[in-house]
C-alpha cells in the first residue's frame, strides 16, 4: 500500500521592510546615538540596527555599508549647521555683531552634538573616497556661507569684503581645530567665544595703516 505524499508547505516569503524615509531616519539616528556613546570607529552595523530597532536587511536597503551611512549623517548635520548659523546672523546689525552671532551659532551647534562634531573633524578625513568627497563639499558649503554672510551693506559700509575663499578656509580650519581640541580636552565651547570672535574680526577687519 502506498501512502499518498502531500506536497511540502511552501516556505514563507522573506519579509522585507519597505525602504521608507522613516527607516532611513531611524538608521541615521541610530548611528548618531552610537557615535555619541561609543564613537564612530567602535560602532558596527549591528549597533546601528539595534538602536534603530530594525534589521540588517533594512539597513542594506538604504546603505551599502557603515561608511555610507556615516557620510549621509554628516552631510545632513553639516547642512543643518549652515542653516542654523545663517539664520542666526542679522544682516542689519553692525558687522562685528554679525561676526559674534555667527561664532555663537557655531558654538551652539558644537555643543548640541559634541561627539559627532569631533568625529566629523577627526574621523572623516581618514576614510574612503566618499568621505573625502564629503569633506571637500562640506568645506565648500561653509566657505559659501561665510562669503554670503559678509556680503551685505554693513560689511560694505565698513570697507570690508568680499571675503576670499582662502580667508574663509583659514577661518574655518582654525575654528574646526579649536573646536576639536577643546571638546577632546573636556573644555567648554562657550569659553571659546571671545577668542574666536576676536580672531575672526582680526582676520576680516580693516588692515592697520602703515
Amino acid at each position: 500500500m502506498t501512502t499518498a505524499r502531500h506536497p511540502e508547505p511552501a516556505e514563507p516569503a522573506l519579509q522585507t521592510e519597505p525602504a521608507t524615509p522613516d527607516f532611513r531616519r531611524r538608521l541615521l539616528d541610530g548611528l548618531a546615538s552610537s557615535i555619541a556613546d561609543d564613537g564612530y570607529r567602535a560602532t558596527t552595523v549591528a549597533d546601528i540596527v539595534r538602536r534603530a530597532r530594525t534589521s540588517r536587511r533594512t539597513f542594506y536597503q538604504h546603505f551599502p555599508d557603515k561608511e555610507s551611512c556615516y557620510v549621509a549623517l554628516l552631510a545632513e548635520a553639516n547642512a543643518a549647521m549652515i542653516r542654523h548659523i545663517s539664520a542666526s546672523v542679522d544682516p542689519a546689525a553692525p558687522w562685528r555683531t554679525q561676526v559674534r552671532q555667527a561664532i555663537e551659532a557655531w558654538i551652539r551647534s558644537a555643543e548640541s552634538s559634541p561627539t559627532l562634531m569631533v568625529s566629523w573633524i577627526r574621523d572623516l578625513p581618514s576614510l574612503g573616497n566618499a568621505a573625502r568627497r564629503l569633506q571637500r563639499e562640506a568645506m565648500a558649503g561653509f566657505v559659501v556661507m561665510v562669503q554670503t554672510l559678509a556680503d551685505n551693506d554693513q560689511w560694505r559700509d565698513a570697507g570690508l569684503g568680499p571675503i576670499s575663499r582662502q580667508h574663509a578656509i583659514l577661518l574655518l580650519g582654525g575654528l574646526r581645530e579649536l573646536t576639536a581640541t577643546t571638546l577632546e580636552d573636556g573644555g567648554r565651547m562657550s569659553d571659546l567665544a571671545e577668542v574666536a570672535v576676536a580672531g575672526s574680526i582680526a582676520l576680516f577687519g580693516p588692515r592697520p595703516e602703515g
